[in-house]
């Protein structure tokens, strides 16, 4: 089968793209330094030909709220021209657990004007809605940084490995469309400014972390269940500690 995932030189879509060729597929793995761009079209229609899926992990290169709206707002559009002309038969969409409940911030208003976009197609879709990435963890605690104190929320967080990610990414990709929304998760919780201040002190980072439930993430004020999953979703199997020990250091 032909798969083409857009954003697939990124950090899920190059561990999508290597654990589906393992499988056998062909796949074409798009993004703007191979010559495919969602925005300007270039390459697009190119790429498209003969796909029976396409998976989109592209994520917007800026995150001021008109820029974000605009980026995912186009890519949209081109894509779904592209697919329906191609014949594309499932669009699969990573976004993120929580997105319709965090409207206060100009990034989930795009990422819900995505799915909008995406559910009004017309083309068979799954949506993969998942919870924050570990390899997030250092850019969230630079988000809160002031000085030498990172103010973040004590809501909780249910983080997952980027290779949970892939995983799920890859299984989704081979499965038919569910018309809807699965959601994946890490195994464990933690309160936010907690998990962040482990991670700090396991990389000898001397910076404090104060617990701050007005401390804003990505824009928007969080609650305890704003980021977590209570769907049922799909866990991973990469708890922190783990992860930590292989990955963190790289």
């Amino acid at each position: 089968m032909k798969i083409v995932i857009i954003g697939g030189t990124g950090l899920i879509g190059s561990k999508t793209v290597e654990r589906l060729r393992k499988q056998g597929h062909e796949v074409i793995a798009a993004s703007p330094n191979t010559g495919v761009n969602t925005i300007t079209g270039e390459g697009l229609a190119e790429a498209l030909a003969g796909a029976e899926v396409v998976v989109d992990l592209a994520n917007s290169p800026s995150f001021e709220d008109k820029a974000v709206l605009e980026f995912f707002e186009t890519s949209g559009r081109n894509l779904f021209a592209a697919e329906k002309s191609a014949g594309v038969k499932h669009h699969i969409a990573l976004s993120v657990v929580g997105t319709e409940r965090l409207q206060e911030s100009g990034y989930f208003r795009g990422k819900l004007a995505q799915e909008k976009l995406i559910k009004a197609s017309g083309v068979p879709y799954t949506i993969v809605h998942s919870t924050q990435f570990m390899e997030f963890l250092s850019g969230i605690a630079q988000s809160g940084t002031v000085g030498d104190t990172v103010h973040l929320s004590p809501a909780y967080v249910q983080p997952i490995a980027s290779d949970d990610v892939a995983d799920a990414m890859a299984d989704v990709t081979l499965a038919p469309p569910v018309n809807g929304t699965i959601e994946i998760a890490g195994p464990e919780r933690f309160r936010l400014n907690e998990l962040v201040a482990r991670y700090l002190k396991a990389t000898a980072d001397a910076r404090k972390v104060e617990p701050d439930p007005e401390a804003r993430y990505f824009g928007a004020r969080l609650a305890d269940g704003s980021l977590v999953s209570d769907n049922n979703p799909r866990l991973g199997r990469i708890t922190f500690e783990q992860w930590f020990a292989t990955s963190a250091r790289k």
